[in-house]
């Protein structure tokens, strides 16, 4: 192979390894930057295929999606100065990636570090603002609401978005927690206390209704009873006498027939004289009723 050859074939890889030094691509899913000497020269560029100057410019590439960072748990103290520990976890995505390198020189380590803190802060300051009560069963989306509006006009300053902030569990410490049960406890039971109180009063309410209304009834039953007895009564007297006046004999010895019956029952014996109007029948039997 002559000088000539090697010379072209050299020449050829040489524009060759310049060819794809000075060509990059940049998939959808990052932010690229483009640095000359360590400068920021470019940071605007759009998905596709790019050129640089080879050995000159420097392609630096960054996560375009959002990411996540998962917060260490923490303790926050109340506006009643008690503790609670709160398990939280950020959504945050670059936004503008030449501050996002200038601040934190390109390190997504060193940025969750800031993040959190920023999380932190805002955390601190938000659970200090409200009572245990109001942080245990409050509106959580406007604690975070709260929130991301002071931590991305802070994390703005960074060239980072954070999109959304989560707090996944709120829990007391042992020892908070055993006061809070017992304030718990005391509570419902004064509640419970109160309730029976209030359906024991109730109960006598609708006792003595019961009661009165059992009186009136009753004594109303009782009057309506007499006067129907009344009426019977003096209706069977009105029929005995028109009975008595139709056939005064037949009637008197009726009466007296059932006054025998009523007295001489079973297996009794009477040793009397028969003498008097009642037994006047039993001497003679022709005679007539007085």
């Amino acid at each position: 192979m002559s000088s000539r050859t090697i010379l072209v074939l050299f020449i050829a890889v040489l524009a060759l390894v310049a060819l794809s030094s000075s060509v990059f691509f940049v998939d959808e899913r990052q932010k690229a930057l483009l640095l000359r000497l360590g400068q920021i020269e470019r940071s605007d560029f759009e998905p596709g295929i790019h050129f640089k100057i080879p050995f000159v410019n420097e392609v630096r590439r960054f996560e375009a999606r959002e990411m996540a960072l998962d917060a260490q748990p923490a303790r926050y103290l109340t506006g009643e100065k008690k503790n609670v520990i709160v398990d939280s976890f950020i959504m945050w995505r670059i936004a503008d990636v030449a501050t996002y390198y200038t601040s934190m020189g390109g390190d997504e380590e060193r940025a969750a570090i800031r993040l959190s803190q920023i999380i932190k802060d805002n955390l601190r300051g938000e659970f200090g603002r409200r009572t245990i009560q109001e942080v245990v069963s409050g509106d959580r989306q406007v604690i975070v609401k709260d929130i991301l509006k002071d931590a991305n006009r802070v994390a703005e300053r960074f060239g980072i978005a954070i999109s959304n902030v989560r707090i996944k569990r709120i829990d007391l410490p042992s020892e908070v927690s055993a006061s809070v049960f017992s304030r718990m406890e005391a509570e419902r039971e004064r509640v419970a206390k109160e309730l029976r109180s209030q359906g024991a009063e109730e109960a006598e309410k609708i006792r003595s209704d019961a009661d009165r209304q059992r009186a009136v009834i009753l004594a109303e039953a009782r009057r309506q009873a007499e006067e129907l007895r009344g009426e019977g009564d003096a209706r069977a007297t009105q029929i005995y006498a028109d009975a008595f006046g139709q056939d005064q004999k037949f009637y008197s010895l009726y009466r007296r027939l059932t006054a025998y019956q009523n007295i001489f029952k079973g297996d009794d014996m009477l040793v009397i004289e028969p003498k008097g109007d009642f037994f006047n029948r039993f001497g003679d039997p022709t005679l007539t009723e007085q």
